[in-house]
């Protein structure tokens, strides 16, 4: 972000912010800021600090140290005041499943003060603006996972907010789903909506956000646009490719020394996966090109664009952290 702007310029700010719980740090001194309009991403895997940080945002979980200014204003100071202009979306969808889609939206209103026909008249405009205004009269608990989420956010935006927070939003949704609820998320941007999200899809933090930080072990290992980090962390391309078994254990799993030395100066970093090599190199068809000329015989290549999954698996690695 420009340097110019002053923390009080940002509808979030964060330098050294950290939460902690006893001696485990959850969140350990992270720098970030959130200019308004913006789609503002963490992304990371489970443990990584996220949700613990979207939480110190919130205003629901108290910041252990740092600083953190939400609207130019201290949590711990404002807390009421900051969350009147917050829109939540939490993980759970935590809906009331003995009230009807439309009294959800109602009875949450008036948490926020709204007369009966104020909440009404936002509540009709918001189930047609997430497309559940047919069923608006039923029971919540025989909805799809994808229409539970579609009124989680329209209950979120019943205050109609200028911040809405939004942790892990398209978990467990089938495609159709999830580009659904993109596509109402982009629209909320469009009218000045910030959007801040955690989220452990690639494809969505590439299609959602304009700029992102990855975290990993309670830090802020990277920061930039999906593109910037990409072009920063992995090359233009990758090359993928496989061998039959029984052309040897070391050629079949990538773990011989020949593959390596046969691709030598043709790759800017190779890593080898049980079942394929990945070449990063920025051309990937004139690497493979070059790869058959040295003898290189694979069963299959393909070539690919460098993703943001590149990017993360490489800054966070590929083992399983529980």
């Amino acid at each position: 972000m420009p340097d110019s702007l002053s923390s009080q310029d940002y509808v979030i700010h964060a330098r050294g912010l950290t939460k902690r719980f006893g001696a485990f740090a959850a969140v350990d001194g992270v720098d970030f800021d959130v200019a308004a309009g913006e789609a503002f991403g963490f992304l990371g895997p489970n443990g990584a600090g996220k949700t613990s940080t979207m939480r110190m945002i919130g205003t629901v979980s108290p910041v252990t140290a740092g600083t953190l200014t939400v609207f130019g204003l201290d949590p711990a100071h404002h807390g009421a005041q900051i969350r009147s202009r917050l829109g939540v979306v939490p993980q759970a969808d935590t809906l009331d499943n003995e009230l009807s889609v439309l009294e959800n939206l109602l009875i949450y209103g008036r948490y926020f003060g709204l007369p009966w026909r104020e909440a009404r008249r936002r509540a009709g405009e918001l189930l047609d603006f997430v497309q559940l205004t047919e069923r608006s009269g039923d029971q919540v608990e025989p909805l799809s996972g994808g229409m539970k989420r579609r009124l989680v956010i329209a209950r979120a935006l019943i205050n109609e907010p200028s911040l809405l927070l939004l942790d892990e939003p398209t978990t467990g949704l089938d495609p159709q789903a999830r580009h659904l609820l993109w596509d109402r998320l982009y629209r909320l941007k469009q009218r000045g909506v910030t959007l801040c999200l955690t989220t452990h899809y690639m494809d969505e933090a590439e299609q959602l956000c304009d700029r992102l930080v990855v975290m990993d072990k309670a830090k802020i290992v990277a920061e930039g646009s999906p593109r910037q980090l990409i072009e920063r962390y992995v090359t233009r391309e990758v090359l993928e490719l496989r061998f039959n078994r029984e052309a040897g254990a070391g050629e079949a799993t990538g773990e011989g020394v020949n593959l390596d030395s046969q691709l030598e100066g043709l790759a800017d970093r190779i890593e080898h996966l049980p079942d394929r090599l990945l070449v990063y190199t920025a051309d990937g068809d004139a690497t493979a090109a070059a790869a058959f000329e040295r003898g290189l015989r694979p069963a299959s290549i393909l070539v690919r664009r460098s993703s943001l999954e590149d990017v993360f698996l490489r800054l966070t690695g590929r083992s399983l952290v529980e």
